[in-house]
């Protein structure tokens, strides 16, 4: 069309203008370094995730013992008593989904490079997936959240979170850095190149 838009107040400029004139950031019709920043947030997200699930996520104290739950164990002692929407709930939010962020995220990049892997719809419909999910991610640790402040019963019984969920916000963090650093424009950039339609549409 002619035009960039302003990444900072989003107000469009004729193609080949330098500096915005409403805020003065500097204008760029494509971000070059956009893959190596979703790479960069992706490794940083799966490493801290491996500890996010390997460290207990909750630590629970009462007048005789400490209990120290992971995700998957906690999920699994709810299911024992009972539980099984709740846990489910869990296991979904706490591992089918940072899963399959990750396959999600690394499919994209890697997508842009191969135009046969999927048609240019089906991977911008991936991309609004992955945006969509990304506002549920952090529901682990709200729930910590929630429960450290509600269950404080001093000597009695208190609950408190552990060390798994710094490590699990961090990976959320960086999973979702690395979904916003992805450029959904390179999807379609393949046609220009091409100077044709995918022929997977």
């Amino acid at each position: 069309m002619g035009v960039v838009a302003c990444t900072r107040c989003t107000k469009a400029w004729p193609l080949g203008t330098k500096t915005c004139g409403r805020c003065g950031h500097a204008l760029v019709s494509r971000d070059h370094q956009s893959l190596q920043r979703v790479w960069a947030y992706w490794v940083m997200g799966l490493i801290c995730y491996i500890p996010a699930n390997i460290f207990p996520m909750l630590k629970t104290r009462t007048l005789f013992q400490v209990d120290e739950s992971t995700i998957i164990g906690g999920a699994v002692e709810l299911a024992q008593h009972g539980n099984l929407g709740i846990a489910l709930v869990i296991i979904v939010a706490s591992v089918v989904i940072p899963l399959g962020k990750f396959w999600a995220v690394a499919f994209l990049a890697i997508s842009v490079k191969q135009k046969d892997v999927a048609s240019k719809p089906q991977r911008q419909f991936l991309y609004e997936i992955v945006e969509y999910i990304g506002r549920w991610s952090m529901i682990d640790i709200f729930v910590v959240a929630i429960l450290s402040s509600l269950v404080q019963l001093k000597s009695l019984a208190s609950i408190n979170p552990g060390t798994a969920s710094i490590f699990f916000a961090l990976s959320v963090i960086c999973t979702m850095l690395s979904a916003q650093a992805f450029d959904s424009r390179m999807i379609w950039d393949v046609q220009a190149k091409d100077g044709g339609p995918d022929r997977n549409e």
